[in-house]
């Protein structure tokens, strides 16, 4: 292991972090390394270079702590090993990174390769709903501020990306990730990702922006210190501890303006601005902003249309400060006031908030930065943080505390929503309230002015219904945490119960055997499902023992045997295929279109289709698999798990589209992929997922094409219906 290598991120973690932490990371590097060894970026340099690179970022430009940096260092190896390795040995992957770096590393890992494997098309109808689909892959929202990173640095380095890379991942970095670290108050990341994004997808405009910027340059300077000199005058008079700083706009920004307002270079009036930052206690703040736009204005003529005070209710991302623009010289130039610690805030976005008060070691405190977060993500969604819990709301309510404070809430929030605003223990202990005086229930909704009193009661606890009316993202994450919670509490305590019941029962079952024959056995979709019975009562393990004796000493399987063989001779007895289906065991899975909710899922191994002879596997942790009995995994399945295989069939009314691969070697002709295309879609009216040919040896070309069909009996017309084009030479179901 090349330490030396990786010596400024190792230098970075250790100004940053404890020598444990020091530790843990020079061990993440080496698992790295060794786990990716031989594998190499597109200019020949470790793979591990762009994990290490990552980690800086994530330490250094967006504040993030150890669980973040070692997941950085990780995430390529989880990566890689969900695309390539087989089942069996990515689970052993898992275990072992659990066991070394601990069950969050292992969380923000996997949601990491989640994302990976989402594919974009470059297209703008699709980007809000594809920021929907990253957010709902991070639960954990470290997963998203790595994932903005890890772009960050891809951009940097995008010029050892192949040429046809370059477009896309550029598109992707301006429409997509830069909105997501604009939200989440991560500027300096959103300026930088579309600044080289830009740099790609409009080299000769970006190159004549940089120009233009470096040819004013000069005239800039000197026209900044003639605005300052009266402003830093009256500071210093006031004895106030300042300093200034100019900040040119970003070269997207001057892009983006130009092109919007159909203006040249010289038309974008605000091309900086000047940021005037207080250095003074958090009580003297909002004053002394307010003291330095009044010096500013005693000089400058302000524009009122261009105000805009973030200070007194800061944006919901946490960004405060005061905003003005005023004329100078015949030009308009905008000043930004905030103190050192808004200064903080706005550059490295919420993660910032906890860092610069010194807070941020505690996990309690690192919780409370990452709820809040994670409302802030839940938010980015157009549609699937709101779609079903709540009415988007249009506009925004003021309303008051009893002691005259000022809350600001979406419309259509109701009393809940304010308990929750004010502190979780208050919303969650809520029972009704008061609204100018009047008592209401929690789902009373707010008005503008109105003046809010919370009644509470110490043995409430949230509920599943109030995810029903609540309309604010602070709200509903507390809501589902405690209710998540509550859920995780079940599962511990039912799956201890279970294990100590098991070891006194000296039954030579493992739990995990135990659990899947008891899923299997009630037919519940999760192990989880089963703890949460035990845990609440629902069963009772009298119950249990009887059921798990009646599995070891063989008597289920020999009634199923008996019962299995008296039904293949009832089969045999009628050759219709209508008295073959009644004789199938009333046990067996129906398949319809229950998939579409997620009851089970098709396996990809071997895609079944309706109409194919399948059967049920029962999987730990994600529920029923549906396998064809023809799979190449079926055998294994069945010899060594045979108690969680489960009869299953398809009902003949189920209604969808499955998809079906098909293998097509033909003959070199011109227009041969038309004739298929026209075949399948015009003739047979039937989708095309997707098409792809090569040539091959013997001027053939080979290729498969993916179409929905309704079921497997359409299978046998596609094929003989292709095999029937001139030049056709094979055509069969691969998948």
């Amino acid at each position: 292991m090349d330490f030396l290598r990786y010596e400024d991120l190792r230098k970075t973690v250790r100004d940053s972090f404890s020598e444990t932490t020091q530790k843990l990371v020079d061990e993440a590097l080496e698992y790295a390394d060794e786990k990716l060894a031989g594998k190499t970026r597109y200019d020949g340099s470790p793979m591990l270079d762009h994990g290490a690179a990552v980690a800086r970022i994530v330490i250094s430009e967006v504040g993030l702590g150890r669980n973040s940096t070692v997941s950085s260092i990780l995430h390529d190896v989880v990566r890689l090993g969900n695309k390539n390795l087989p089942p069996e040995e990515f689970l052993a992957l898992m275990n072992d990174i659990r066991a070394r770096f601990g069950e969050q590393v292992v969380g923000i890992t996997m949601g990491m390769a989640n994302i990976s494997e989402l594919k974009l098309k470059v297209s703008k109808e699709q980007a809000d709903n594809f920021r929907d689909l990253i957010v709902s892959y991070s639960e954990d929202p470290r997963v998203i501020l790595i994932k903005l990173a890890d772009r960050l640095e891809v951009m940097r380095a995008l010029k050892m990306f192949p040429r046809e890379k370059w477009r896309k991942k550029s598109w992707e970095s301006m429409n997509l990730y830069a909105q997501i670290a604009h939200k989440l108050g991560l500027y300096g990341i959103k300026s930088e990702l579309e600044d080289i994004a830009l740099s790609f997808l409009e080299p000769k405009d970006y190159e004549h922006i940089v120009l233009k910027l470096e040819e004013s340059a000069e005239e800039r300077r000197a026209f900044i210190e003639r605005f300052l000199v009266p402003i830093t005058s009256r500071l210093n008079l006031l004895g106030m501890k300042y300093h200034v700083k100019s900040r040119t706009k970003s070269i997207f920004s001057i892009w983006n303006k130009m092109h919007k307002q159909h203006v040249p270079f010289e038309g974008v009036y605000d091309i900086f601005a000047i940021r005037i930052i207080i250095d003074c206690p958090p009580e003297d703040e909002k004053r002394l902003c307010w003291t330095t736009y009044s010096v500013v204005t005693d000089f400058y003529t302000p524009n009122p249309t261009r105000m805009r005070d973030w200070v007194s209710i800061p944006k919901s991302n946490g960004y405060e400060s005061l905003h003005t623009t005023v004329s100078a010289e015949g030009r308009w130039v905008e000043v930004q006031i905030r103190t050192e610690r808004m200064d903080a805030v706005a550059e490295r976005g919420i993660a910032a908030h906890w860092r610069y008060k010194g807070v941020g070691q505690g996990a309690k405190t690192s919780e409370v930065w990452l709820g809040r977060l994670r409302e802030l993500i839940e938010d980015t969604t157009h549609s699937l943080a709101r779609r079903f819990d709540a009415k988007p709301a249009s506009g925004e309510i003021f309303v008051f505390t009893p002691n005259g404070d000022l809350k600001k809430l979406p419309e259509g929030a109701t009393l809940l929503d304010f308990a929750f605003n004010i502190h979780t223990s208050l919303g969650s202990t809520c029972v009704g309230g008061r609204i100018n005086n009047r008592a209401v229930s929690l789902r009373e909704q707010l008005h503008n002015g109105d003046i809010v009193e919370i009644q509470t009661q110490k043995n409430q606890t949230p509920k599943s219904d109030w995810l029903g009316f609540v309309v604010t993202s602070r709200a509903r994450t507390k809501i589902r945490s405690f209710l998540r919670e509550e859920q995780a509490k079940h599962t511990r305590m039912g799956r201890e119960e279970l294990e100590r019941k098991l070891k006194n029962w000296k039954m030579g079952l493992t739990i995990d055997e135990a659990v899947a024959y008891l899923v299997k056995h009630f037919k519940l979709r999760l192990g989880t499902d089963i703890y949460a019975m035990i845990a609440t009562g629902k069963v009772d393990f009298a119950t249990i023992k009887e059921i798990l004796l009646r599995h070891v000493s063989g008597v289920d399987e020999e009634e199923r045997r008996a019962a299995a063989a008296e039904a293949e001779a009832e089969r045999l007895k009628s050759q219709h295929a209508a008295a073959r289906s009644a004789t199938k065991s009333s046990d067996a899975l129906i398949i319809d279109d229950d998939i579409s909710k997620i009851q089970y899922k098709l396996a990809k191994c071997c895609n079944p289709i309706k109409g194919d002879e399948v059967f049920g596997f029962v999987t730990i942790n994600t529920g029923i698999t549906i396998h064809r009995t023809d799979c190449p995994n079926a055998r294994r399945m069945r010899e060594m798990y045979p108690y969680r295989v489960i009869e299953a069939r398809w009902r003949s009314s189920a209604e969808g589209a499955f998809r079906v691969t098909i293998r097509i070697v033909a003959a070199d002709m011109t227009g041969m992929a038309n004739h298929i295309t026209e075949v399948i879609s015009r003739d047979l009216g039937l989708n095309i997922s997707s098409i792809a040919f090569q040539q091959i040896s013997g001027g053939c070309v080979a290729g498969t094409v993916a179409v929905e069909v309704p079921g497997v009996n359409v299978v046998n017309t596609l094929i003989h219906s292709i095999l029937h084009i001139k030049g056709v030479q094979k055509a069969y179901r691969v998948n």
